[in-house]
């Protein structure tokens, strides 16, 4: 029993060493950036948005679906967000997982957060036809760091330079706060520079710093669902997501 204890530690310890590694790495291959790009923007946004593909194997990501599908599938699509981001989705958050859940939860804390997560894990469940819409998460509902794990379908996620002071409001009235981000002005392509980053299923996303304030985040829809040209066919996409504190 002791031998057997030892080596499951052993294990432990080297699959947390290889995602450490593997947060490491670069996400140039599943990255294209488009526009002109100043250096120092670059080369702060590639260390900011990080892709960690097969961050979970096949049968986490079964065992992850079978936690969440019971209660998903009682739910029904919606299309009318309270900020206008996302159409055809359901959603729910929670709090307490399966232990061998609740594991993969703490490799994603490790590997994406310098300290503590909300205890709330956000899952979102989007349609084959589901739209996340351009914007920008609010500072009032989380920190400096969002990360999701991306299960069932491979998806692209596009990021465009924003003016993140027209996003974000740091005043004291709620519903001045409420306002300004249901009303976000449009990201427009032909005036800013952007990244479309592939997403494949099973793979973590890291959105930090300035990639998390001072740029859009979207899924595209299918009609324009391509990465380097190539389409990217989104079927249903379940997202977990992770956030720290604001």
């Amino acid at each position: 029993m002791v031998i057997q204890y030892r080596g499951e530690l052993i294990l432990q310890i080297l699959r947390r060493c290889h995602r450490a590694v593997a947060a490491t790495k670069s996400s140039a291959g599943l990255t294209s950036f488009h526009g002109v790009w100043p250096s120092a923007e670059r080369k702060d946004f590639e260390q900011d948005m990080r892709i960690v593909p097969d961050f979970i194997s096949e049968a986490e990501e079964k065992q992850l679906h079978e936690e969440i599908e019971p209660y998903m599938s009682r739910l029904r699509y919606e299309f009318d967000h309270w900020d206008d981001a996302i159409h055809g989705f359901r959603e729910t958050e929670r709090k307490k997982w399966y232990p061998k859940n609740r594991e993969l939860l703490e490799r994603v804390r490790e590997v994406a957060f310098n300290g503590a997560i909300m205890p709330y894990v956000h899952i979102l469940d989007l349609a084959a036809d589901g739209v996340i819409k351009p914007h920008v998460d609010s500072v009032r509902y989380c920190g400096n760091t969002i990360s999701g794990i991306s299960l069932l379908s491979d998806s692209v996620m596009r990021l465009v330079r924003i003016d993140p002071q027209k996003y974000q409001q740091n005043g004291s009235s709620d519903s001045a706060e409420d306002t300004a981000y249901r009303q976000q002005p449009a990201a427009l392509l032909e005036n800013n520079f952007y990244a479309d980053l592939l997403l494949p299923r099973r793979s973590l996303y890291i959105m930090s710093h300035t990639a998390r304030y001072n740029f859009t985040h979207e899924i595209l829809a299918n009609e324009h669902s391509k990465f380097l040209g190539n389409p990217v066919p989104k079927t249903r996409r379940i997202s977990i997501i992770c956030r720290n504190e604001p």
